[in-house]
């Protein structure tokens, strides 16, 4: 069997490309993972998802999506893509032990949050522990948050929370930030947003939620207790490319886009964090989806 269309990936620009594929009557694949719904299963609570006026739970909003696609009759393989053949038309796709060919591919495979790994972190994703000031500086209005890194995206999320915190340290392993000097300025000029240099976290303190962390000073050993109420990591998202070979990455390794959402390969389009380096956002990578889904769908036509 040939699908019309083989999604790789299950976040929310894998889903809405799904639903946007099967509704135009397109036989659609969706190449889930074993660990399927992308980084909103590890988000609680998702208060700025369009349509939802108390908010919904992260997994909640991912399952509500999975069950809409099945029931446009979009096929699910939960199983992690291993390979693609982009070299030869149908396309063959890889997972599991089976091979499935696609007239086209979406690929929708996200970026992962470049975690800490450190003691006390993992356990509190969604409960004190953020990689997404936009998503969740709400939730820590008026009270006392660290962001862990120093490049732009660390800047970005430190002024994000500086709207609503009542504090804001920058913890920045290194003397020196690596951020541009524009976004440099903008947080510095903030009265809210203090900086804390040579220091590295290496530990994150709380039982059901964070209530502080454990500091070293990596020119002097020294270690410190710090409580606060949030930490925000911002060291950067890794693409899930690695496994694509033909398929044109920029320097940071997310994938090129020309004309919205084609890659270099003609019939193979993208959509979401693995090539969107600037938002990432459940709405936008849903948006992307969508462009994906119309795109492909309109190339396919074009075939015939």
């Amino acid at each position: 069997m040939v699908y019309d269309v083989i999604i790789i990936g299950s976040g929310p620009s894998a889903l809405t490309a799904a639903i946007y594929t099967t509704r135009a009557s397109l036989k659609t694949l969706v190449i889930a993972g074993i660990k399927w719904g992308g980084q909103l299963m590890l988000t609680t609570a998702v208060d700025n998802y369009p349509g939802f006026a108390q908010g919904i739970q992260g997994p909640d909003l991912m399952l509500a999506m999975r069950k809409q696609a099945e029931r446009f009759r979009a096929e699910f393989v939960d199983e992690d893509f291993s390979e693609g053949d982009f070299s030869q038309k149908p396309f063959r796709i890889r997972a599991g032990e089976k091979t499935f060919e696609g007239k086209s591919v979406i690929i929708a495979t996200g970026a992962d949050t470049k975690w800490l790994n450190i003691p006390g972190e993992k356990e509190k994703i969604g409960k004190g522990v953020s990689s997404c000031a936009p998503c969740d500086a709400f939730f820590f209005k008026n009270k006392k948050t660290i962001v862990v890194g120093g490049g732009d995206s660390a800047m970005e999320e430190a002024l994000v929370l500086a709207n609503l915190a009542d504090s804001v340290t920058v913890v920045h392993r290194s003397e020196t930030l690596r951020a541009s000097q524009i976004m440099q300025d903008r947080a510095k000029k903030n009265p809210k947003i203090k900086f804390l240099f040579n220091t590295e976290v290496v530990k994150i303190l709380g039982d059901e939620k964070v209530t502080g962390v454990e500091l070293r000073n990596n020119k002097t050993n020294e270690v410190s207790k710090m409580d606060l109420d949030g930490v925000f990591v911002a060291i950067g998202h890794v693409p899930n490319t690695m496994k694509f070979k033909g398929i044109d990455l920029d320097e940071k390794g997310y994938i090129k886009v020309k004309d919205h959402t084609r890659t270099n390969i003609e019939g193979v389009f993208v959509a979401g964090d693995v090539h969107d380096s600037h938002y990432r956002q459940a709405v936008t990578a849903a948006g992307y989806g969508c462009m994906a889904a119309l795109e492909t769908e309109h190339w396919l036509r074009g075939q015939e």
